[in-house]
C-alpha cells in the first residue's frame, strides 16, 4: 500500500506528511491557518487541500504566474457526461478527441479534465496506469464517472447475425474503426489480440470515426456494418448491440482543478439520484461508482 493513499489524513499522518510535529499542527489548526475539517470529534486533513496550501506559499521566480487550464473536458465523448456537464451548469465544454489525446492535453495544461477509458493488452487498470505514467501530471486525481458497456453496434435487426468480433472478421463485415488512441479503438486492439488475431484481419473502412455517434450514423446510413461503441450510443440511434466488455470511464484532472466551482457542481450532480436515473434511461451504465476517488498523486 502506498503511503498516504487515503485522501483524508488524521492528525498524526498529516503532521508526518507536512514534516512537522503534531503540536505545531494543532497550533496551525487553532489559528485557522491550515485546511482541515472536524468529523465526529476528530480533525481530518484533505491531502489535496494540504498540497494546494503548500503550493500557495511556494516561492516563485519573479514574473511567474500559474496558468489555469481552459474550462474544457477533453477526451472521450459520452452522452451521459455531456448531459451532466449541461445539467450541472458546470461551464465546462466537451472536446471529443479520444482518450489518449485528452490525457496528453491535460498533461500540457490545454484542458481542465481528461475523460478517459483506456485499454491495454496486458492486465491491470489501464486508466490508472496511464495517468500514473503521464509526464507533468504529478498532481493528478482520477474520479470515477461510471462504468460503461462497450460492444459491437450493428444495423437494426442485426442482418449479418453477428455475435462476436470473430464473426465480423469471418464474414468480412464492413468495420467502422475509431481513430488511433480512442478508447474504443484501444479496446478493439485488446480484444483482437486476446483472440490471437489483429485489426488488420478486419474489413476496415478507409476512414475513421471520431465519436460513437459518428460511427452510429455510418451504420444507420448503410455505409458500415458494425463498429465498437457504447450500448448508450446504440440505443440512442436505434441500432442493434452485441456486448463485448464493461470498462471504467473516468475523469482525470489536477488536484487544484478538483476544487473549482464548475467541477464541484459536476461532482455534486454525479452523487445525485438524477444522474442515476438519466443513466438508466440511456442504458449501459453502472453509476454506483460515480464521484469516488480512484487515484491521487
Amino acid at each position: 500500500m502506498q503511503p498516504y493513499a487515503n485522501p483524508y489524513l488524521n492528525t498524526e499522518d498529516a503532521a508526518a506528511y507536512l514534516g512537522i510535529r503534531e503540536r505545531k499542527l494543532y497550533e496551525l489548526v487553532a489559528n485557522g491557518a491550515v485546511p482541515c475539517s472536524k468529523v465526529t470529534g476528530k480533525w481530518l486533513f484533505p491531502r489535496a487541500a494540504l498540497d494546494r496550501w503548500i503550493e500557495a506559499g511556494m516561492a516563485k521566480p519573479h514574473g511567474f504566474v500559474a496558468q489555469d487550464a481552459p474550462p474544457i473536458v477533453g477526451g472521450s465523448h459520452d452522452p451521459l457526461l455531456e448531459w451532466a456537464l449541461r445539467r450541472a451548469g458546470s461551464g465546462l465544454a466537451l472536446l471529443s478527441i479520444g482518450s489518449e489525446a485528452g490525457l496528453a492535453k491535460l498533461a500540457a495544461n490545454e484542458v481542465a479534465i481528461a475523460a478517459i477509458h483506456m485499454h491495454a493488452i496486458d492486465e491491470g487498470d489501464a486508466n490508472l496506469t496511464a495517468v500514473a505514467a503521464a509526464q507533468h501530471l504529478h498532481d493528478a486525481v482520477v474520479i470515477a464517472f461510471a462504468r460503461r458497456e462497450e460492444g459491437l453496434l450493428v444495423a437494426p435487426g442485426n442482418p449479418l447475425a453477428l455475435s462476436s468480433l470473430a464473426d465480423a472478421e469471418r464474414l468480412k463485415a464492413r468495420f467502422a474503426a475509431r481513430q488511433a488512441g480512442a478508447g474504443a479503438q484501444l479496446l478493439l486492439v485488446k480484444l483482437m489480440a486476446a483472440a490471437h488475431s489483429s485489426t488488420e484481419r478486419l474489413n476496415l473502412l478507409p476512414s475513421t470515426f471520431t465519436t460513437g455517434d459518428d460511427l452510429a450514423f455510418a451504420i444507420r446510413a448503410g455505409d458500415a456494418d458494425c463498429g465498437v461503441a457504447t450500448r448508450a450510443a446504440a440505443n440512442a440511434h436505434g441500432l442493434g448491440f452485441v456486448p463485448l466488455a464493461w470498462e471504467h470511464f473516468d475523469l482525470a484532472m489536477r488536484r487544484r482543478t478538483y476544487f473549482e466551482p464548475g467541477v464541484q457542481a459536476l461532482l455534486s450532480l454525479m452523487r445525485a439520484p438524477e444522474l442515476h436515473r438519466h443513466a438508466e434511461l440511456l442504458s449501459g451504465y453502472d453509476t454506483s461508482v460515480a464521484g469516488s476517488v480512484r487515484l491521487t498523486r
